[in-house]
């Protein structure tokens, strides 16, 4: 082989080395993978499922879940601070409706100690009083009238007028009162049909208690629903209208109060 062939061959090889090594570049360090630590979380006591107002509370309702420690809302009960609390607050009641996975909150508890949960629940210094109301809900807005919801309450009398007649007044006797309970239903379920009472339990202060037995006795009552904006008015006992609506003859009129 001539030496030109030789220089030539030499020079092809040493070309296809070059590109050989420029192909496959240099070498790489894989990426390194970043480390994602879990956010710490502390048990905190839940609803196991839903519990209606005046449920006994058993362990069954009761779980611990994991929460994130950043954001544990204020009042909710922790295990690190109450590890015990699955047995103190079984055998409490309901205060307010709970929803699953809710957190227990000691506040919508209440310990009845064996008293009747309505007096339970009855705020410090009011009473609870049950009125007769229609069966079939006419004295109760049609019958849509719920616990906790608020009304007036509406006294209706009569007066034996000249020839047999018979005169009727009715008169708003208790304004914005709330109602503890319709018949033995004292809570609301969303989605269950309303059940009509052949009784409504007040809230009412102990003035009131005799304003109501009086006017019970002496004809009936009826209960107007308020509006949920009016909700935040103080009740008042007071025979607030200057009027009083006069039905005589079957033709209502306003007659000024005596």
């Amino acid at each position: 082989m001539s030496p030109a062939r030789i220089i030539i061959l030499v020079v092809a090889l040493a070309a296809g080395l070059g590109a050989a090594l420029l192909a496959s570049g240099p070498s790489k360090a894989p990426a390194p993978v970043a480390k994602i630590e879990p956010a710490p979380t502390v048990p905190v006591l839940v609803a196991a499922s839903d519990i209606p107002v005046g449920n006994t509370v058993t362990a069954a309702d009761l779980r611990w879940l994991d929460w994130p420690l950043a954001s544990v809302p204020g009042g909710v009960i922790r295990k690190d601070e109450a590890p015990e609390a699955e047995k103190e607050i079984a055998g409490q009641v309901a205060r307010y409706a709970l929803l699953g996975a809710e957190p227990i909150r000691r506040e919508k508890l209440i310990r009845t100690d064996g008293t009747g949960f309505l007096s339970a629940v009855l705020p410090s210094g009011m009473r609870a009083v049950a009125i007769s109301t229609d069966s079939r809900g006419a004295n109760t807005a049609g019958g849509f009238i719920l616990p906790n919801d608020r009304v007036d309450v509406i006294g209706t009398s009569r007066e034996e007028g000249g020839r047999g007649n018979q005169d009727y007044f009715s008169q708003t006797i208790l304004r914005n009162i709330r109602v503890l309970a319709i018949g033995q239903n004292i809570q609301e379920r969303n989605g269950e049909k309303v059940v009509i009472g052949e009784t409504a339990t007040l809230e009412v202060e102990p003035g009131q208690v005799e304003i109501l037995t009086q006017a019970q006795k002496t004809g009936s009552l009826s209960l107007a629903l308020r509006s949920l904006k009016d909700a935040g008015e103080t009740a008042q006992s007071t025979q607030a209208d200057t009027a009083m609506t006069l039905v005589r003859y079957g033709i209502t009129s306003k007659s000024a109060k005596p």
